[in-house]
Formats: structure tokens, sequence, C-alpha cells
């Protein structure tokens, strides 16, 4: 598999910035898991490094793991239910699901069971991230700040560029097909 360690050092460092530079009109926190909910794509490196945390984590708490492992499961069988045949291509194409919270997030809690396997669209979701000349930040932040002040706090990130060569190295030149949290762990 790709090691894609200096990946994620590099987008961390960036998300760092980020969050430094939008101070409390960042209200990302724990328990805070709006963005947790409804299903999105996730590629094969993060799929690849959510099944290696979800590993390292049965060996530290296996209980927890259990618990994420049943959710996974429970959600996949949800979605193979809802989407039978083509279960990832259905569900990805017609972005499905807005009420569906991601396997992995604890629901008593409202944090991340694998946080430091967290795919790259969780790492990047919430602070300024200009990417292609447009700048996305989560809807709950940034309250009363203008468009001037919220282009002050971004940072250029363009993820999905990084993450190119790490998928390529994973597949040969073939990149994997994106799938979701649940399909990746159910």
């Amino acid at each position: 598999m790709a090691d894609s360690t200096k990946l994620i050092q590099v987008i961390d460092a960036a998300l760092a910035e980020a969050n430094r530079k939008a101070g409390s009109w960042l209200k990302c926190r724990p328990g805070c898991c709006e963005c947790c909910l409804g299903a999105f794509e996730i590629s094969g490196l993060d799929a690849e490094r959510l099944r290696r945390g979800l590993t390292e984590l049965e060996t530290r708490d296996p209980a927890r793991a259990t618990r994420i492992r049943t959710r996974a499961g429970e959600a996949a069988a949800r979605l193979r239910r809802k989407y039978p045949g083509d279960t990832a291509n259905r569900v990805l194409s017609e972005a499905a699901d807005d009420d569906e919270p991601c396997p992995v997030l604890d629901p008593a809690t409202g944090t991340c069971d694998l946080y430091e396997s967290r795919p790259l669209t969780c790492r990047t979701f919430g602070p300024a991230i200009r990417s292609g000349g447009a700048v996305g930040v989560c809807e709950l932040c940034f309250p009363g700040a203008t468009e001037e002040e919220i282009a002050g706090c971004a940072v250029e990130l363009d993820a999905d560029a990084l993450e190119m060569p790490f998928l390529q190295q994973l597949a040969g030149e073939e990149i994997p097909c994106p799938t979701l949290v649940a399909l990746a762990l159910g």
C-alpha cells in the first residue's frame, strides 16, 4: 500500500495554518458533527487508512472497534437495501442518504472514533480552503465574517492533486474507485 504519511503531514500542516488564521470564527469542536451526516465519497487511499486505523484500534480498544464494525455493517446493509445491485456507484452518483451518520462517528460523544485515520474530506472540512480559485468553508463557521475576511483566512490546498500520486501508487496506473466509509468498513 502507498505510504501516505507525508501526504497527511502536508494536509495537516496546511489545516493547522487555516485553523490559526480562522481563530474564533472556526466553530469546529469535539461534539460538532453536522459534517458527519450524509454519505460522502472517500478515496481508495482513505479507505485503506480507515481499515488500518480500525485494525490498530482493535488491539487498543476492541469494544470500540466492534461498535464501529457494527455501525458500518448496519449502514452498509441499509445502503444495499436502498440501492440493490450497484450500491457504491448509485449512492455516489445520487448523493443520497443525507441523514445517514458516518459509521465512525460515536453517537454518544459526537466525535470520530478513528480521528487519526480520517479521510481527507474530513481533514479539510471547516476552515477556509482555497482550491482552484474558490474558497470553501463549513456553513457553521465564519458567522458574520465578510467574504474578504474569509478569504484572508484561507490557505491554498488542492488535496485531490496532492493525493493523486499516492492513489496511482496504490493501484499502479489504475486509480481505485471512490467508496463510502460504510462500504469500506462494513
